[in-house]
């Protein structure tokens, strides 16, 4: 149900009241409305191009809450610590419904890196910093959204998407549900597909919340660097305020390429923000109180020996 739709750029300044959502509709927004999922926004930019004028991007309304954000006590935790607390988020925000995607990457650069190519399959190949400056020109394009990456708790808990399982699935995963290999099961799954490649943002699934792969694909950078969790309760959590021993930028939810229990909605690595490994992509985030964390860059990553390691080695 589409609730209004001006037109591209002619962004309403009209204050549109929704009752039963804790939000009033961005002004960035081209179109809002509501499905099974919930409620959405979209944006749309001009592409140049003589065969599509413009890439739209659906933004879906993420509530405030409180969850248990890291792996519960069974979970598989081969690297790193993902020590299970508290997190409340003050403030709802709006999180792209897929990774951006190569059509929307190139609308803003004119560029594209990407190995595998198609206008919806994800971007990727990007780095940290190749993110920020993609930020810098599509904030510049759709005033106030400031458009943002998330920070790990937003991540994790748009991914969870209510649930404390392994995966927003469920206790296990197909590659029906999502883009891993196969060959590496959790739990009682079967041995499923390698596909060897991504596949478009919108091809697999959505979890409850209407968010398109969150488990798999290409991994989602994050705004926080990497440090231990703590136990204690946590409100807002953005992560330290600099990267310290080579602690480098969080990313989340796995890739193609990986582990299936590497695509958990707990696990988490970390890599130099200068990185371009063909597995990387991202999510966009607007939210009147999006910020990043620090801006001091170091080098060094945190993956696991196992599966990262592995990741490298084939898709460097």
């Amino acid at each position: 149900m589409l609730l209004f739709e001006p037109s591209i750029y002619n962004m309403t300044t009209q204050t549109i009241e929704i009752p039963f959502i804790d939000c009033k509709p961005p002004r960035w927004a081209s179109g809002l409305g509501q499905d099974a999922f919930g409620y959405y926004a979209e944006f749309s930019v001009f592409t140049g191009s003589q065969y599509w004028k413009h890439v739209t991007q659906r933004m879906r309304w993420i509530p405030p809450g409180t969850f248990l954000m890291g792996a519960a006590l069974g979970e598989p935790t081969d690297f790193g610590p993902e020590t299970q607390h508290e997190v409340t988020l003050t403030q709802g925000f709006w999180l792209a419904d897929s990774a951006c995607s190569q059509s929307l990457w190139f609308a803003i650069t004119k560029k594209n890196p990407s190995k595998f190519q198609g206008d919806q399959l994800p971007v990727e190949g990007v780095s940290f910093e190749d993110v920020q400056s993609f930020l810098g020109d599509l904030n510049k394009l759709v005033p106030d959204a400031s458009f943002a990456l998330p920070t790990e708790a937003q991540w994790e808990y748009a991914c969870r998407a209510g649930t404390q399982t392994p995966f927003s699935f469920g206790n296990t995963i197909t590659t029906d549900q999502v883009n891993y290999d196969g060959n590496y099961r959790y739990g009682k799954s079967k041995k499923g597909e390698c596909r060897q490649k991504t596949v478009d943002v919108k091809a697999l699934p959505a979890n409850a919340w209407g968010l398109y792969q969150m488990h798999g694909n290409v991994w989602e950078w994050c705004a926080d660097w990497y440090a231990d969790y703590s136990p204690e309760p946590q409100v807002d959590p953005t992560g330290p305020d600099t990267g310290s021993g080579g602690s480098g930028r969080v990313l989340r939810g796995g890739s193609w390429v990986s582990l299936a229990a590497n695509v958990r909605s707990a696990y988490r690595v970390a890599y130099d923000p200068g990185v371009r490994f063909v597995r990387l992509g991202f999510r966009l985030l607007s939210s009147a109180r999006s910020s990043q964390s620090g801006a001091e860059q170091v080098s060094g990553s945190r993956a696991s020996p196992r599966d990262e390691a592995a990741e490298n080695q084939r898709t460097q």
